[in-house]
């Protein structure tokens, strides 16, 4: 009896295409990443916050603000280091990128949505640069290059005016840098709740 060609009954009509995964590597700067920042946004925050509006009572009973104590000096340095480290990991993971590549776009996407995404991703790198290089700018200007009792190597001559220029930049460039964060997460959760397509897949830990 001739030997049949056609495909099973419980068959599937088609093959989904296999699933293109971020390598173990892009995903460990990926997320290595966003650790880093969910702890430096925090401490940023309330350092600024307790060194300059944090109110309490002096010798005298009168209201002033801005604690400088050890807890104050400690965040700061914490914060200088955790600059550091992200602007380091930025540039390998960027390193890596390039010489490496990346997957294809996911295909179940629009090219609006593929051009925003690429928008996006190119923005959060030139942020996650730019806001650690103005900090190092702003302490090298201020000077306040300690960081746990190491200080750091100036790249610019002291000018305190001109520091509280780059620290403000520095400041409203890392407000934009957690609102374009948040747009990159909330896509993605769209992408992975409301589309149950594989955007958010491709990046998760594991593969």
């Amino acid at each position: 009896m001739p030997r049949s060609n056609a495909a099973p009954a419980n068959a599937p009509a088609h093959r989904l295409p296999p699933l293109e995964v971020y390598s173990p590597r892009a995903r460990f700067y990926h997320w290595l990443t966003v650790g880093l920042l969910l702890v430096q946004v925090p401490v940023g925050v309330y350092m600024s916050w307790r060194g300059n509006s944090m109110p309490f009572k002096n010798d005298k009973g009168e209201i002033e603000h801005g604690v400088w104590d050890g807890l104050t000096n400690t965040l700061y340095s914490s914060h200088k280091a955790l600059g550091i480290c992200i602007l380091l990991v930025i540039l390998a993971r960027l390193a890596y990128r390039f010489s490496h590549g990346a997957p294809a776009d996911e295909p179940t996407i629009e090219p609006w949505q593929k051009v925003a995404s690429h928008v996006t991703h190119w923005a959060l790198y030139a942020l996650l640069i730019a806001v650690p290089v103005l900090g190092y700018i702003g302490i090298s200007y201020y000077p306040a290059l300690e960081v746990f009792g190491v200080k750091l190597p100036a790249v610019t001559a002291a000018n305190e005016d001109t520091a509280k220029v780059v620290f403000g930049l520095h400041g409203w460039l890392a407000f934009g840098l957690v609102l374009l964060a948040g747009m990159h997460i909330g896509a993605a959760l769209f992408h992975h709740i409301i589309r149950k397509d594989n955007v958010l897949r491709r990046m998760m830990p594991g593969g």
